[in-house]
């Protein structure tokens, strides 16, 4: 009995996590997708998320969802911005030069959110039950919150690309950019907003991962290269493979964290560097 509910532990544990992953992973395939550019600060925005969230709950004590809002909007316009005066004027150069200009642009957002403060936040759990029983597992409370935020982007996000014609569009620049100028779709546009899309679910992704740990300047980094593992765990260019590959890598990282006391970041990079190896797809078969 004692072993079955330890079992359920990690597993709630583990799907928790792994939904984290899941979201980054899925700012990534957006922007991936639709430009062809890896976009190295996404775990900055993840870290940008939970570092205003913290600041509008605990210094401007504004109330949990209205500061969400805001905090959101904060971090889509950063995103947004970073498409306009970083990515755009250099469009057409290569995308190796591109995706060092994001590394660059994470360099930047860390070392300004340094200068603003060094310290580390958290704030309290979103409202709700402090603690319920899922097969013997005891699940905070704001790992509800966590799951369910997450199961809502992923299926909006579903209906966003298959029944909206912004959607199909960004599926048509994903499928050939090319050919989706050719039939007069606005590539500029559609990389705008697949920028200020992916910085939304990274905001949300800080916003609900921040009250289960403590977030800092340089947590964007850690959290983005995990979401960077899950992309190519699961399959670079796949949503599905997204959300799997970030639900895998959280399971694994909560077993070896068991099994491997202090290595479960090792655990997830000598995967990513298996994978690399082995199955450069990854899991879906989508990635290259």
């Amino acid at each position: 009995m004692v072993a079955s509910e330890q079992l359920a532990q990690y597993l709630v544990s583990g799907i928790t996590i792994g939904s984290i992953y899941a979201l980054i992973a899925l700012g990534f395939t957006i922007i991936y997708n639709t430009t062809g550019i890896i976009n190295f600060a996404q775990g900055e925005f993840v870290m940008l998320g939970g570092m205003c969230m913290a600041g509008c709950t605990t210094v401007l004590h504004m109330p949990v969802f209205p500061a969400c809002l805001l905090s959101v909007a904060g971090v889509v316009a950063v995103g947004l911005m970073i498409e306009r005066l970083a990515i755009r004027p250099a469009r057409t150069a290569s995308v190796v030069t591109l995706i060092i200009i994001t590394i660059g642009v994470s360099i930047i957002i860390k070392s300004l959110t340094a200068f603003v403060t060094k310290d580390s936040f958290t704030y309290p759990p979103f409202p709700g039950p402090e603690h319920i029983k899922v097969c013997g597992a005891s699940m905070p409370g704001q790992s509800l919150w966590i799951l369910g935020t997450a199961c809502c982007i992923m299926m909006l996000l579903s209906l966003f690309f298959h029944f909206t014609i912004r959607g199909k569009a960004m599926r048509a620049c994903a499928i050939n950019r090319e050919a989706a100028y050719i039939v007069g779709i606005d590539v500029e546009k559609m990389s705008f907003l697949s920028f200020g899309l992916s910085a939304l679910i990274g905001a949300v992704a800080g916003i609900m991962v921040t009250p289960t740990t403590q977030m800092a300047w340089y947590r964007g980094m850690d959290l983005g290269l995990k979401g960077f593992c899950a992309v190519i765990l699961g399959g670079l260019g796949s949503s599905p493979g997204a959300v799997i590959g970030g639900l895998v890598l959280g399971l694994l990282e909560t077993f070896a964290s068991f099994f491997f006391s202090g290595y479960k970041d090792a655990i997830a990079f000598s995967l990513f560097l298996l994978v690399l190896f082995v199955r450069p797809r990854g899991i879906t078969g989508r990635g290259r």
